[in-house]
């Protein structure tokens, strides 16, 4: 079974989720906090922990699929963790994935399936999550 493992880089947090091929599903895992570098650490176990078959980095993109403030920094971040894991790593298109976890959380609460208050990290692993099923409904075969 082919798992991924996904990250929604943000200045602040980096929400994961981890995902499998076989079912298409994926669900958050830890939100990373961030300082001024990536808590490498918690990647590395992380990617102990899981060892998926490949690292997807979602891109931040506005509305027309121009580059924002952050674009930059997000594809450094990939080019990092391909560096330090030697794992294939592949940035796909993030564009609508927070409004997308805010709605699904929002539905969550609603329904009682989430029965707490949401947290800050809540959306970016639901962004994660979002970014992995999208990637992975892309992908060929």
């Amino acid at each position: 079974m082919s798992q991924y493992l996904a990250f929604d880089y943000g200045q602040r947090r980096i929400g994961t989720a981890i995902g499998d091929r076989l079912t298409g599903a994926a669900r958050p895992l830890a939100t990373i906090a961030q300082h001024s570098q990536p808590d490498w650490a918690a990647i590395d176990r992380l990617i102990a922990d899981w060892r998926p078959a490949a690292l997807i980095v979602g891109l931040p993109l506005d509305e027309d699929g121009g580059e924002q403030p952050i674009t930059e920094p997000a594809r450094r971040f990939a080019r990092q963790l391909e560096a330090r894991t030697r794992l294939p790593v592949h940035l796909a298109d993030e564009r609508y994935s927070s409004r997308a976890a805010d709605d699904a959380l929002r539905s969550a609460r609603a329904s009682g399936a989430m029965n707490r208050r949401v947290r800050k990290g809540d959306r970016d692993g639901e962004a994660a999550r979002i970014i992995l099923e999208q990637w992975m409904a892309e992908q060929p075969g």
